[in-house]
């Protein structure tokens, strides 16, 4: 009886380090620590590409700078948190003329963690719920 209560002890045992330890992998996954959120960078180009997916939302743009054209991916969070700050899957599209705040990359490589893009129609979005902008705006009327 004992030595089945022992098995059952480190059975669990095992299990829950298991738990534990893969638990750790998925968050660094997630993490966005590569980028530096004590900076930004505004930046303003043409979407190449646009990929609604999971884990994170991608926009890739084309930048003209003084030294040529530049590509920049920039990382948004999941298409639900997305969501719940305001976002349609059909709100960018490639083509489209965007103006982005970005995080920078630690690295200083040509890419950001999204704080709030302009789109086309002139709405700001954040990258979810509380991050940036509180809601979608609409484009400020014209003075009169």
């Amino acid at each position: 009886m004992i030595i089945k209560q022992r098995g059952r002890v480190c059975c669990l045992t095992i299990f829950a380090v298991a738990v534990l330890a893969s638990a750790n992998l998925v968050m660094a996954h997630h993490s966005f620590s590569m980028f530096d959120t004590t900076k930004s960078v505004t930046l303003s180009g043409v979407v190449s590409k646009f990929e609604w997916t999971n884990p994170h939302v991608i926009i890739e743009i084309d930048v003209q700078q003084k030294t040529g054209l530049e590509l920049w991916t920039i990382e948004l969070g999941s298409p639900s948190i997305l969501q719940q700050g305001g976002w349609k899957f059909k709100d960018i599209k490639h083509g489209d003329k965007v103006t982005v705040v970005v995080s920078p990359l630690k690295s200083q490589g040509h890419g950001g963690l999204l704080v709030q893009v302009t789109l086309p129609d002139g709405r700001v979005l954040g990258n979810g719920p509380g991050r940036g902008p509180a809601a979608p705006t609409a484009p400020a009327a014209p003075a009169r």
